[in-house]
């Protein structure tokens, strides 16, 4: 939560003048310096001004409220990763390079020059890295041979 004494309002509104504050430094107008930088004007006419300040500020200080308190950080957003959809030609790219590597692995695995702990090996490997969960469009049986689903 923000620190409320801190805000332009609550700043405004628990002082005696009107305060402007700017990005170097904060400046308050008292009402013996508008009395005097204003000689035609009364107390009334100060009174009005800071009340009207005070109104400002604070709804300044709600539309902040209103619209900022929902506002989430890009670095909290990393479970939207999954909504998003990726690039068609990244998509492409990415289905032709499986594609390829689905035809080389089946390739080895039916070139027979694999012993059987390699095989295992090589398949554990494959399907728990390189495809990372997806489903490929072929089988392997588990005499040895691949063949297509």
């Amino acid at each position: 939560m923000r620190n409320y004494k801190n805000s332009d309002y609550a700043l405004n509104r628990y002082s005696q003048g009107i305060i402007y504050k700017f990005a170097d430094g904060i400046v308050e107008v008292t009402l013996e310096a508008f009395l005097r930088d204003n000689p035609d004007k009364t107390e009334e006419d100060f009174a009005e001004l800071k009340a009207l300040s005070d109104e400002i500020y604070y709804q300044q200080d709600r539309q902040e409220q209103r619209t900022s308190r929902h506002d989430v950080s890009i670095n909290g957003m990393e479970e939207m990763d999954i909504a998003a959809v990726p690039p068609i030609d990244a998509e492409l790219i990415r289905k032709s390079k499986e594609e390829k590597a689905l035809e080389v692995a089946k390739r080895l695995l039916d070139s027979g020059k694999l012993i059987p702990a390699q095989r295992r090996r090589f398949l554990l490997h494959f399907f728990r890295v390189f495809l990372q969960g997806r489903l490929p469009e072929w089988r392997v049986s588990t005499s040895g041979r691949s063949g297509t689903a």
